[in-house]
């Protein structure tokens, strides 16, 4: 089970992130988690949005660079610890994290945890072994 990610490099100067976001909005797509990480010249911007085809289109059409990735979504009690056995079901299989991200829904509530691996199939059956909860398309909003 996996969800889809766009990914956008950006140069690194004032107004670009705020031109990708004015795009999305005019489009009525929004966005519910964003991460951005830089260097000198470019970033890497990582969204999830309610509608990512739409997404995708238009940020195509307004010429920018646009990848859609599937990673793997897990929603988590906000807890101490949540994170720590995402992690040890993952490790036992030799499946590496190449990035993640994450979010709170509701303080205290759950957590959304999103991950990028290099082995995605391995990942998602030992996670879905040992009873973690993962989302989709569908359910990442919920």
């Amino acid at each position: 089970m996996t969800v889809h990610q766009i990914s956008l490099f950006l140069e690194n100067k004032p107004g670009r992130l705020a031109a990708i976001c004015r795009t999305l909005t005019e489009s009525g797509v929004n966005i519910a988690s964003l991460s951005l990480a830089d260097t000198t010249d470019f970033g890497i911007v990582r969204l999830l949005v309610d509608r990512w085809e739409t997404a995708r289109d238009v940020l195509a059409g307004a010429g920018f660079g646009v990848n859609v990735r599937e990673v793997v979504a897990i929603s988590a009690p906000d807890e101490p610890g949540a994170l720590a056995r995402i992690l040890e079901a993952v490790d036992k299989t030799g499946a590496n994290v190449e990035y993640m991200y994450a979010f709170a829904v509701a303080r205290g509530a759950s957590a959304r945890f999103v991950f990028r691996f290099d082995d995605t199939s391995k990942a998602v059956a030992a996670l879905s072994a040992a009873g973690i909860s993962l989302l989709d398309d569908s359910t990442i909003f919920a």
